[in-house]
């Protein structure tokens, strides 16, 4: 934003100027006493050269925009001193001659204040789109056939003599629409809501222009005495103008494109106008160049749809993109994954493999380094398996640390293709290793639809998984599982039927396989702690007193305690510790709440919680499926997790797999979900 500072003489002398204008007007209209000094023919002279002089002197202070209204004061002096010779020599002259010294000074006007103009526009313009700039030429366009169509014309009907006569009569109106041109493509620019200085400045354009127009006018129709009313208008424009050069102007700021319906209105607007006259000139007879701006208005109403079109398309192909291709890594995402399974599915006329990757030690790399960190290495891994699958087929990330590619090479390529696209997804360093699990998937010989491959690739990644973990992180999780059967077979039973529904839930989530995997595992040793609970506790029947409730309640810590010994579980033992938060902080033993609780744990207490409502229990009721899915969702937000809760349900209410779509199962409510999962 450009500010300067108003001295108190120039705001004076301003003051003077609009209060002799507005007196000499009235003294026209009504006549004012004592007049005949204060409103004589050369005042006007001195209030037009005190206004070109204060122009001026803005462009001297001013430390920007100095040529462009050095310009404008440059146009402003010239009319005046065309003024003035004519006020001394031709005023009361029985014949003007056409071109006169007086007619050096108005033309003078033209040149210079377009070239102000211009340079005004281009410093407060300088991030208007190319759609704004055909606006201003439709504005400008139109108001100059509109101004052709009342003046012009007129003055067409006068023009005669001598060439040079006839440029100069035809040199006003000309003129006055290039003037008129640039206001409205101004205005158009600032989506007609210009600023202090430009609405001071297009009006100073347009009362000068309205003066020009009655002069053209009435000297056409031989009417035009000196000093009529509305020769104040020249006067009054000459001073709007120079007090538009103090005022503060802010250049027009880069804005986001957005779609609105107002934006269009101007150009329809002026779109209709240049119609009508058209219309018109086929009723009554138009100049010729009023019926050719408005025709070329027209033609470049069309060019801003074509060019509206090409943006509007340019937009829609980028959102589609975007909407397809992964922020972080530049590969298609799981949408466009899932629109080139189908197309390839439906193509039925090939073969190709579906692999789906998942990448091992990424989530202790993730907690050990960051989630930037983290992102950066996805990012690296990603751009190297794209190069290493490109040549043959289609790379993708769907999601966390899973990755995928559609590969239609040969046969004979894919065992090549595999090995470079593992090495790719591949890093080790200073106490990290990051490499991938696999499942692929032959379609349509092993799958014939794009679900159908994608389950079956997912359940091979984690037989890869599986086969693929470290025989020391088995044996600690064997041992301690085979505790508590030895401890509990019922306990142990409850938590495989916790886990199963564990994992159903980590999947409906869209949780990477390595998270899920420790999900799982916590799931099945979320209650290991009970190992240390004295027998007299467990097994006591009816309710527990206060002392005994406190001490059943220190099992989530112990089982931290327990599983924390082994290096290969400690994050499996944070997730045991919060298994018992409940999402509005009324849990154990930490009394987190929502987003503080992990996202296992609260999973892990969801399905730990719908398995103890459909078991046998000495203390309550066993509820049935449906009571129990009813009595979740009545306490999700309060005891658990809004959107576990959904996820679980929808696990539940899932057919079995190989049953068809809706059939009903006479198994106990109990194994209602391990079935479905």
């Amino acid at each position: 934003m450009s500010t300067l500072r108003m001295p108190l003489a120039v705001k004076v002398a301003f003051a003077a100027s609009g209060v002799w204008l507005a007196g000499y007007e009235l003294h026209l209209l009504v006549g004012l006493p004592y007049a005949g000094v204060l409103f004589n023919r050369y005042v006007h002279d001195g209030v037009l050269l005190l206004a070109s002089i204060l122009c001026g002197l803005r462009a001297w202070r001013g430390a920007t925009e100095r040529l462009a209204w050095g310009l404008i004061a440059a146009a402003l002096l010239s009319w005046t001193l065309g003024e003035i010779y004519y006020t001394a020599v031709l005023w009361t002259a029985q014949s003007i001659p056409v071109p006169s010294p007086a007619d050096v000074g108005y033309l003078g006007v033209y040149p210079l204040a377009f070239s102000g103009l211009i340079l005004l526009l281009r410093a407060r313009a300088r991030h208007v789109s190319v759609t704004l700039w055909v606006d201003g030429l439709i504005a400008a366009l139109v108001v100059g056939a509109l101004g052709a169509a009342v003046v012009f014309e007129e003055v067409l009907k006068t023009v005669g003599g001598k060439p040079i006569s006839v440029a100069t009569n035809l040199a006003y109106p000309l003129g006055d629409l290039l003037l008129l041109g640039i206001v409205a493509t101004a205005f158009s620019l600032r989506r007609w809501r210009p600023d202090r200085s430009g609405l001071l400045l297009g009006l100073g354009i347009v009362v000068f222009w309205a003066a020009d127009g009655l002069y053209l006018v009435e000297v056409a129709q031989n009417t035009y005495t000196q000093g009529g009313f509305f020769d104040v208008g020249w006067w009054a424009g000459i001073v709007l103008i120079a007090l538009a050069a103090w005022q503060p102007t802010k250049a027009m700021a880069r804005r986001e494109r957005r779609e609105s319906v107002a934006a269009i209105y101007a150009p329809i607007g002026f779109a209709l106008i240049a119609l009508g006259l058209l219309v018109f000139a086929t009723v009554q007879p138009l100049d010729k160049l009023a019926v050719g701006l408005a025709t070329a208005a027209l033609v470049a109403v069309m060019a801003r749809l074509l060019i509206t079109f090409r943006e509007r398309v340019g937009v829609l192909r980028a959102t589609r993109d975007e909407a397809l291709t992964d922020a972080l890594t530049g590969l298609g995402n799981r949408r466009r994954l899932m629109l080139d399974l189908d197309h390839l599915v439906d193509l039925r006329d090939g073969s190709f493999h579906l692999v789906l990757f998942d990448l091992d030690g990424f989530k202790r790399y993730n907690d050990r380094f960051g989630h930037p960190a983290g992102d950066s290495l996805l990012a690296r891994l990603g751009g190297h398996f794209d190069t290493a699958v490109r040549p043959y087929g289609s790379a993708y990330r769907v999601g966390g640390d899973e990755f995928c590619a559609v590969i239609t090479s040969s046969e004979s390529k894919l065992e090549s293709v595999l090995g470079g696209a593992v090495a790719a997804l591949a890093e080790d360093g200073d106490g990290f290793a990051v490499a991938p699990s696999y499942g692929t998937v032959f379609v349509p010989a092993e799958a014939r639809t794009s679900s159908e491959a994608l389950t079956l690739a997912d359940a091979r990644l984690y037989e890869h998984k599986d086969s693929r973990r470290p025989a020391h992180h088995d044996e600690t999780h064997s041992a301690l599982l085979q505790a508590l059967r030895e401890r509990d077979p019922s306990l142990h039973q409850h938590l495989s039927e916790v886990a199963s529904l564990a994992r159903g839930v980590c999947r409906k989530l869209g949780l990477g396989a390595e998270e899920v995997d420790e999900i799982v595992r916590a799931a099945e040793l979320h209650d290991v702690g009970k190992m240390a609970i004295p027998d007299t506790i467990l097994a006591k029947p009816g309710k527990l007193n206060g002392d005994e409730r406190a001490f059943m309640d220190r099992h989530t810590l112990l089982g931290e305690r327990i599983l924390a010994a082994a290096p290969a579980l400690a994050s499996v033992a944070g997730l045991v510790r919060s298994s018992h938060e409940r999402f509005d902080g009324e849990g154990y033993p930490d009394r987190l709440k929502a987003e503080q609780i992990p996202l296992g744990s609260r999973i892990i207490f969801a399905c730990d919680s719908f398995n103890a409502m459909t078991s046998d229990r000495p203390y309550a009721r066993r509820k049935s499926l449906e009571e129990a899915i009813a009595e979740m969702k009545r306490c999700a937000g309060t005891q658990f997790d809004p959107d576990v809760v959904r996820a679980l349900q929808s696990v539940l209410e899932a057919p079995p797999a190989g049953s068809p779509a809706g059939a009903s199962s006479e198994a106990p409510a109990a194994r209602a979900p391990l079935a479905s999962v």
